[in-house]
């Protein structure tokens, strides 16, 4: 299949937005050799679906499957080798695959994937913290968790706050937030796991990512949820977004959030934060794409349905 083919075909039913520009800049945004691309491309709540939904599901029908988002990875890699493959967790529990082999094979799928990063969601500690640990030698990518701290336990030193990539040379920083375990998981299951004010912890890291490591892209990949309509004061992406500052985007999970496009907040400093979620299951693969150019940012993003 040509490449432009498999764009228009893989983009289908998706949608696109622009930040930073107006919608009629979009056509002009620069791609000369003076202008770095960057690409996210981005995934949550997977919930250890390797194979596509079943043809006569009610909602998404025949959709998902990791060996087509594969595919699709692959592709958009070799459209720009920039790349970066994030997830934002609950990449355990769900189906039967994870039952019989206890993670091994998401994370082994994840790995030939060649995924960069990932953050914990409260489903990862199903087996609990032992077990997930135990799966570890199964993923060639790291984990990064800045809220939780795992000082007495197993993953002590293995789960970092964030990790920096340098992506042509751009400074990426990526730090992860997991959800208040408490009430979530038995606290059999994630033992001397201390859950940190993920406020608080964002604003320490994204002060030390810009500041400290002089980092040009600043990234949060997120388990708290996108928005809590019931309950406006819990912890969520939205409320991370417009409590903090130096933040560029945030990756969230959690509440199965089915996003068409990026959603754009304003932060501490009136300055534009992208959040988005791609819903769950794998059925959707996002894509962020960032350009720099002589100290100017901007940023187009689309949805892209896998099937």
């Amino acid at each position: 299949m040509r490449r432009r083919d498999f764009i228009q075909k893989s983009a289908a039913g998706s949608a696109m937005v622009l930040g930073g520009l107006s919608l009629s800049s979009f056509a002009n945004i620069p791609d000369t050799e003076g202008t770095k691309r960057i690409t996210i491309l981005h995934t949550n709540d997977t919930h250890s679906h390797i194979d596509p939904l079943a043809a006569d599901d009610p909602k998404h029908p025949n959709m998902g499957g990791a060996a087509r988002r594969a595919t699709l990875v692959e592709q958009l890699r070799a459209e720009n080798p920039n790349t970066l493959l994030l997830d934002a967790g609950d990449i355990f529990q769900g189906t039967p695959y994870f039952n019989y082999y206890g993670g091994e094979l998401e994370f082994k799928v994840m790995s030939m994937m060649k995924y960069d990063l990932a953050t914990m969601g409260n489903h990862d500690f199903d087996n609990g913290i032992d077990g997930f640990y135990k799966q570890l030698p199964h993923a060639s990518f790291d984990f990064v968790s800045a809220n939780y701290d795992f000082k007495n336990t197993v993953l002590d030193g293995i789960v970092k706050p964030y990790k920096i990539f340098m992506v042509d040379g751009i400074n990426v920083g990526i730090f992860g937030l997991g959800i208040q375990l408490d009430g979530l998981v038995d606290k059999k299951l994630y033992k001397e796991t201390v859950y940190l004010n993920p406020i608080d912890v964002a604003q320490d890291m994204s002060r030390i990512l810009k500041n400290d490591e002089q980092c040009d892209l600043v990234i949060c990949l997120s388990h708290l949820g996108f928005i809590y309509d019931k309950d406006k004061e819990k912890v969520s992406d939205l409320v991370l977004a417009r409590t903090t500052k130096n933040i560029d985007l945030i990756i969230g999970g959690h509440t199965h959030t089915f996003l068409s496009k990026p959603y754009v907040a304003e932060n501490l400093e009136g300055k534009e934060v992208l959040v988005n979620q791609v819903g769950c299951y794998g059925i959707n693969l996002g894509q962020i794409d960032f350009y720099f150019e002589k100290g100017r940012k901007s940023f187009k993003g689309r949805t892209i349905n896998v099937g």
